[in-house]
């Protein structure tokens, strides 16, 4: 796949509607929803260039829905795999299967794509629609609400004039910049600095979880279905990605930082049976899991979305769709502000849903975790057989794939 190229060097705006800090997949796509609506929007991003690492990859059928009305899901849908099946394993043996097709009649699927490439579209789309909306290399290291309108203050760099593989954006200028937005959102991720700047508590816990994470060149036939292997040293986790890659997640004993992709094909082969090539490794990644819950997602003139308003477990795959349900519900809400509505209880009503929205999707990650977790071979051989018990039952495995798909 080749990466839409980066757009040109913009310079922030000094006077704009709504100001979006973080250019990742939940800012831009909350910028898509704003421009369509005729807002004047920018989005100040930090990073000169997108990053090549494919985090999230899994996309369910809600925000599909989302996307749809951003104009980017049939992209989307079109380069993704879409995973109808999943399936779960123990030692060779089926132990359930999960009909996704049930969840939704418009989006009978889990989609997987690389991050890199949603960026990309949301990018092209929002580009399309504003070229200059996009400033990169623009860091926001101070914020005042006078009430009226937020001003925004810090240093703007130079970027790379198109994306060029393996090289990296040019050294910032630390060129000063102040811009003034009527309303500004933080989707700024996970430690997010503005969330620090309007001094917003975020009460944070690290769970004793660790993952092992890499993508391999596909050779265990299984086509587009997501398969979790149940063994007693701890869960696999194996989905199809485009182009003949499969992602493997392995639930390891400690954070295994300087771990080599020929571990983790160990690892996989140990558990499961599978045998990925390490030389066709394209990602290798290991992880601890931390979760976070700020007090307050609206402050003033400003509110958080996405991991800078909640941070869940990336086992599960919810984080980056519940930042695009975030932005999904709180865009209309501005463009009502901005054309003079009264939204004071629409805004108290979007941070007590998005707040109790993340603390389900928390459960149901930590929910998830707790089965992936090593179990002596008896306890799990008890656990696998009510967990195929209970998926003999139409409703149960119904209700499985609704909640998985976080529906």
């Amino acid at each position: 796949m080749t990466a839409l190229p980066l757009p040109p060097a913009v310079a922030p705006r000094p006077v704009t509607d709504v100001a979006v800090v973080g250019g990742g997949p939940v800012g831009v796509f909350l910028a898509v929803l704003l421009a369509q609506a005729g807002v004047s929007v920018q989005v100040l991003e930090q990073r000169q260039e997108r990053s090549a690492h494919s985090r999230a990859i899994g996309i369910h059928p809600p925000a599909l829905e989302a996307l749809a009305a951003a104009g980017v899901a049939k992209a989307m849908s079109s380069e993704g795999v879409q995973i109808r099946r999943g399936e779960a394993r123990s030692s060779g043996r089926p132990v359930a299967a999960v009909d996704f097709s049930a969840a939704s009649a418009r989006f009978p699927y889990v989609l997987t794509l690389p991050q890199l490439r949603t960026e990309a579209i949301l990018e092209a789309r929002l580009l399309e629609l504003d070229p200059h909306a996009l400033v990169r290399g623009a860091k926001v290291d101070g914020l005042h609400d006078d009430g009226g309108r937020v001003l925004l203050s810090g240093t703007a760099g130079r970027v790379l004039l198109s994306g060029t593989a393996g090289r990296a954006g040019e050294p910032g200028t630390g060129t000063a910049f102040e811009a003034s937005a009527r309303i500004t959102v933080a989707a700024d991720g996970a430690r997010s600095p503005v969330r620090r700047l309007l001094g917003t508590p975020c009460r944070t816990r690290e769970l004793p979880d660790t993952y092992l994470m890499g993508d391999f060149q596909d050779s265990t036939g299984d086509g587009p279905v997501g398969v979790l292997y149940l063994e007693s040293g701890g869960i696999v986790e194996s989905f199809p990605l485009p182009g003949g890659v499969r992602r493997w997640v392995a639930h390891t004993d400690s954070l295994l930082a300087g771990a080599t992709a020929g571990d983790l094909a160990a690892l996989v082969a140990e558990r499961t049976g599978a045998c990925p090539d390490p030389a066709s490794n394209t990602m290798l990644s290991a992880f601890s899991v931390r979760t976070g819950l700020a007090r307050d997602l609206v402050r003033g003139r400003t509110v958080l979305i996405g991991d800078a308003a909640h941070e869940v477990s990336p086992i599960g795959g919810q984080g980056m769709n519940l930042g695009w349900l975030d932005a999904a519900a709180l865009a209309p809400i501005i463009v009502g502000s901005l054309r003079g509505d009264d939204v004071g209880a629409a805004l108290a009503d979007f941070g007590r849903s998005r707040r109790r929205a993340a603390v389900v999707a928390s459960l149901q990650a930590q929910l998830n975790m707790v089965l992936g977790r090593p179990l002596a071979p008896p306890l799990l051989a008890a656990r696998n057989a009510g967990l195929s018990a209970l998926f003999r039952v139409p409703a149960a495995g119904n209700l499985v794939a609704r909640r998985f798909t976080m529906q």
